[in-house]
């Protein structure tokens, strides 16, 4: 059986999106582009809540403005503190969680995206903005981004999950669920059972993007998903001990039908870990040492209704991490080959 799974891998997997000028093979050179619709066939049928997903931490955080005012997620005292340009600097490296643009994620697989949006002070345009202690790239760019890849890859769906907002009133979020319609057309998927959606059912209905809105102003609209129907339980620590203990925990509290879930398999920084690393950055003091550690965890996961689902991380080139997560589904071929014995 292990033979079986590397030799679908190879298949799967061998190929590269683009040439690396050095010449070798890093993780994030693999090509999981059409991962989804490579599964094999009795997979098309199990719900995407049943199947392994790998998603991003802080989806867009791979380039973050040093020159924009920082973000209104931020304190009183860091915004005075931002003043000098060297404590920017000092927060970018804290601020980016990925090293790889929406289509490199994309191409090396990942699927689902935590998105946190805010608009800008003093533009009067209303237009939004990624935000992560500084602005990022522009919503709208990101989405077409997006879009761009899914009209490539007509079998491979997306969950975008829009889970902070900040400084948007009524007509922010207007002007943002515009631009989704807009973006996305008929690509959108109205919400509906979860249990229903399975690979064949969007294939059909030729829908490959799932909006998740954490908003009461999903209710006006069909095509946004409440935030209630993907849990991510936060573990907030610096220790993978303890975070381990957190996504074995609330995986066994898992619903068994009703919802997707996301298990968040990242670190977050103290104060003091900030204080003691702060020229080094999250990815140098506590991501790059952890993250080994953390792949060997999802490696003895298994996904099902009550195992794991989207499972997410910073950083997801440094290691092996979409591949990783993806082969979890070969467990689900051996349950039914072994069903036939």
């Amino acid at each position: 059986m292990l033979a079986v799974r590397k030799a679908r891998r190879k298949l799967r997997m061998g190929t590269i999106c683009s040439p690396n000028p050095s010449g070798t093979k890093a993780a994030s050179d693999v090509c999981n582009a059409d991962w989804m619709a490579s599964l094999p066939p009795h997979l098309h049928n199990v719900p995407l809540s049943n199947l392994a997903i790998p998603g991003s931490h802080d989806s867009f955080s791979y380039w973050v403005d040093e020159k924009s005012p920082v973000g209104p997620d931020q304190t009183p005292a860091i915004k005075r503190l931002a003043r000098i340009s060297l404590v920017k600097k000092l927060m970018k490296k804290w601020s980016v969680t990925q090293n790889l643009t929406f289509r490199e994620q994309l191409e090396a697989g990942i699927r689902y995206f935590d998105l946190r949006v805010s608009s800008k002070p003093g533009d009067a345009d209303q237009e939004i903005y990624f935000i992560h202690g500084l602005f990022g790239i522009k919503v709208w760019d990101g989405l077409m981004e997006i879009d761009s890849f899914l009209t490539q890859h007509p079998q491979e769906i997306v969950f975008l999950d829009f889970n902070h907002f900040y400084a948007m009133d009524e007509a922010h979020h207007k002007c943002l669920i515009l631009r989704i319609q807009e973006a996305f057309g008929s690509k959108l998927c109205p919400a509906c059972i979860v249990e229903s959606m399975t690979l064949q059912t969007l294939w059909e209905k030729k829908c490959q993007v799932l909006i998740f809105y954490h908003c009461p102003f999903y209710k006006q609209y069909p095509f946004l998903w409440p935030g209630k129907k993907i849990p991510a339980p936060w573990a907030n620590t610096t220790s993978v001990r303890k975070l381990i203990l957190f996504l074995e925990t609330t995986l066994s509290e898992r619903a068994p039908r009703g919802s997707f879930h996301v298990s968040q398999a990242i670190l977050t920084p103290r104060v003091k870990t900030i204080a003691r690393g702060l020229v080094g950055g999250l990815k140098n003091t506590l991501v790059h040492r952890n993250l080994p550690a953390i792949l060997d965890w999802v490696k003895t996961q298994k996904p099902g209704a009550m195992g794991v689902n989207i499972i997410t991380s910073d950083f997801v080139d440094l290691v092996d991490f979409a591949t990783t997560v993806i082969e979890l589904n070969d467990l689900l071929q051996e349950d039914r080959a072994l069903a036939k014995c």
